[in-house]
């Protein structure tokens, strides 16, 4: 990356504050573009789900790796869980969504009550032989008693797919019919799966994130305290794809020795660590076994540890001179934090990143872990929280001495709750990638870049007042 004729600044920058300029470019068509990350871990899209409690759960992981990105699951996720969620996504079809279902002796509430689990925003009713013989929709329930038997409510003619049947057959099939979801049964009838006719065209577009099984990939987190070459070890006993070492302070000793623990055990994943944003973080984490660093401090939507502790610094330049680092040795970076537009993740893989790390952003969907709530005004919202926020402490720490735990919640640094609301016109974690393989296609046909390696050299970046920055966004509404 270049700055725009030049003129190095003399002060460190966030995303707001750049911009890129285009260049001479021979890509003819966006889709040219090759947005796999160049940093051995095995997806093919560069966005990566935060490891936050609220977020990173099975429905977003699977989702997120069918297009090609892959999910962190957090840390304090308690060993059963852990198993039971990292055997449900690897055990997902790489093209056919998961089904919301339910029987014929369940009730309306029963469908309410899951219906904003994923965004398909349909549940299909199933016999005991589980072969759909309805499907249920939020408008079924108009002028119904919550208490009626599901199969009062249902449309009972259900129009199904046969397994194998081809996107583009799908596809037309669901425009001529004016449908937008049909079910995937086997050539026995039975329920497997389920298509919207956006999904035809995604999975056409994106390339499934798979591990050498061909199965769906996932990541895991593990924390520096502890027994950390024990907690590493039954991470990858249930399969993870890639090992996040994390912790918010990632330049300490108990990091290196945690890495060094973890690489000692020879495992065949990639090793992220962090969080980090100085060079001289970056090279003893990279000397002390790390494959991928994490950068960011402070610039997640949920954190407050600049407010609170004056700590941290500014994302693009953190990104800038931690990439320096890492490239220098043939290591990569993720970007953590501070993404709130596609815009964002392009000037993140711009300053050097391979993948950027997502959160808040990705908490307002219908695929992440928190329920889903109705405000006064009858919108749809989910409750997002940081993770050095209070509630997070409490999470980690209610096994603990509740003195302890008394002390650890003084040291909070994080936003205990957050209504992130749902968005109407884009409700699901597939919409959100949607956007930003459009806007990361584009910026790097700008740039003249085929691949992300050939971005982190073409990119040419100015430096804009905030007067700069609002001039860039568009208006709902006239000005006058």
């Amino acid at each position: 990356m270049k700055f725009l004729n030049n003129v190095q600044p003399q002060h460190d920058l966030t995303f707001s504050d750049v911009f890129m300029v285009p260049s001479l470019s021979d890509i003819e068509s966006r889709m040219d573009v090759d947005l796999t990350p160049p940093d051995g871990v095995g997806t093919t899209f560069p966005v990566v789900v935060s490891n936050m409690n609220a977020v990173s759960g099975k429905r977003m992981a699977e989702s997120v790796a069918r297009r090609g990105g892959i999910a962190i699951l957090p840390q304090d996720m308690p060993d059963n869980e852990l198993k039971k969620t990292i055997d449900y996504v690897k055990s997902r079809h790489k093209i056919y969504e998961t089904p919301l279902t339910l029987t014929t002796k369940d009730r309306l509430q029963d469908a309410l009550n899951i219906i904003h689990k994923r965004a398909h925003g349909a549940i299909v009713i199933v016999d005991a032989q589980k072969r759909p013989i309805g499907i249920f929709t939020e408008k079924d329930a108009v002028n119904k008693d919550r208490f009626a038997q599901i199969t009062d409510a249902m449309t009972p003619s259900v129009f199904s797919f046969i397994e194998g049947t081809s996107l583009s057959e799908m596809h037309n099939e669901l425009s001529e019919r004016n449908l937008r979801f049909a079910p995937i049964v086997d050539k026995q009838g039975v329920l497997i799966g389920a298509i919207t006719k956006k999904g035809t065209v995604r999975s056409k577009m994106f390339t499934p994130a798979l591990d050498a099984k061909g199965r769906l990939m996932i990541g895991a987190a593990i924390g520096i305290n502890g027994d950390v070459t024990a907690k590493a070890e039954r991470a990858l006993e249930l399969g993870v794809d890639v090992l996040v070492v994390d912790t918010a302070h990632g330049h300490q000793k108990k990091m290196i020795q945690a890495i060094k623990a973890v690489k000692a055990i020879n495992p065949k994943v990639p090793i992220v660590a962090g969080n980090i944003v100085t060079a001289k973080a970056a090279k003893d984490l990279l000397d002390a076994g790390a494959d991928i660093l994490k950068v960011g401090i402070g610039p997640g939507a949920m954190c407050t540890t600049r407010m609170m502790t004056g700590v941290g610094r500014p994302q693009f330049s953190a990104l800038l001179e931690c990439a320096e680092v890492a490239h220098k040795a043939g290591k990569q970076i993720w970007s953590d934090g501070g993404v709130r537009y596609p815009r964002d993740v392009a000037l993140a893989l711009a300053a050097g990143s391979a993948s950027v790390i997502i959160g808040s952003w990705l908490a307002g969907t219908h695929e992440s872990v928190s329920d889903t709530f109705t405000d006064e005004n009858g919108r749809l919202y989910k409750v997002n929280f940081g993770m050095a926020s209070k509630r997070a402490v409490n999470n980690r720490t209610s096994n603990q001495d509740k003195f302890i735990i008394a002390q650890k919640e003084l040291f909070q640094e994080g936003i205990s709750e957050s209504r992130m609301y749902i968005d109407p016109e884009h409700p699901g974690v597939e919409d959100i990638i949607d956007q930003i393989a459009v806007g990361l296609r584009s910026s790097m046909t700008y740039a003249g870049a085929r691949s992300i390696s050939e971005f982190h050299k073409k990119a040419i970046i100015g430096v804009q007042s905030n007067a700069g920055f609002v001039e860039g966004k568009a208006l709902d509404s006239s000005w006058s």
